[in-house]
C-alpha cells in the first residue's frame, strides 16, 4: 500500500465521519476558498493534485486545463439552469459552481497577457471542446439534463492549483510526492 493510498483513505474516512456528524450540512470539501494552514500544507495538496491523473481531453499544461475547468464548470451551471428548479441543493450547486466560474475566469483573464499565442489557441481549443459537449447535453430533454446535472462528480483538484498558480505567475513546477515526503525519492540510478 502506498503513502498516497493511505493518505488519500485517511481523508475520505475524516470526510465520511464530518458527514455521519452533520448530515443535513452542505460539507465544502475544498475548492479555492481552501486557507491552508500553511505553505507547507499548499504544497502537500498541489502535489497529490499534481500527481493524479486527469480525465480524458483534459490538457496539462496550466492555463490550458483552467480554460477547460472553466468551461466544464459554466457548462455545468448552465446545464443546472436549465433545469429551473427550485431543489435547494441544486440551487447551491449552481451558486457554488458561479463562484469557482468566476474564480477561473478571473485567473484566465490575470494570467492571459503572459501567455504565449500557443498557449492561448491550446486554451481556446480545449474549452471549444467542453463547451461543445456541453451545448449537445443541452439538447435533451429535461430528464436527461436533470440526470446528468445530478452525475456530475466535479472538477479535478489540480484546477484550483492551477488557477492559483496562472494567477499569481508560479512558473516553478508544482512539488512533487517526494518534494513533500508523500513517496520515496527515485532511486539513482548508475
Amino acid at each position: 500500500m502506498t503513502v498516497r493510498t493511505l493518505l488519500l483513505g485517511t481523508a475520505l474516512a475524516v470526510g465520511l465521519a464530518g458527514t455521519a456528524a452533520a448530515q443535513d450540512a452542505v460539507i465544502r470539501t475544498g475548492g479555492t476558498d481552501a486557507v491552508f494552514a500553511s505553505q507547507d500544507t499548499e504544497r502537500m495538496w498541489e502535489a497529490v493534485a499534481y500527481s493524479n491523473p486527469l480525465p480524458p481531453g483534459a490538457p496539462t499544461a496550466d492555463y490550458p486545463l483552467v480554460a477547460w475547468c472553466e468551461a466544464m464548470v459554466s457548462g455545468h451551471v448552465a446545464l443546472g439552469e436549465s433545469l429551473e428548479t427550485d431543489d435547494e441543493l441544486d440551487l447551491e450547486i449552481i451558486d457554488l459552481g458561479r463562484a469557482e466560474e468566476r474564480k477561473f475566469s478571473r485567473a484566465l483573464e490575470v494570467a492571459g497577457p503572459r501567455q504565449s499565442p500557443e498557449t492561448l489557441e491550446l486554451a481556446e481549443t480545449a474549452a471549444a471542446s467542453v463547451r461543445a459537449r456541453w451545448s449537445r447535453m443541452m439538447d435533451q430533454d429535461l430528464a436527461a439534463r436533470d440526470e446528468t446535472f445530478g452525475l456530475f462528480f466535479g472538477l479535478p483538484g489540480r484546477c484550483e492549483h492551477a488557477a492559483r498558480r496562472i494567477r499569481e505567475n508560479i512558473t516553478t513546477p508544482p512539488a512533487t510526492l517526494a518534494d513533500v515526503g508523500l513517496e520515496p525519492p527515485a532511486a539513482a540510478t548508475e
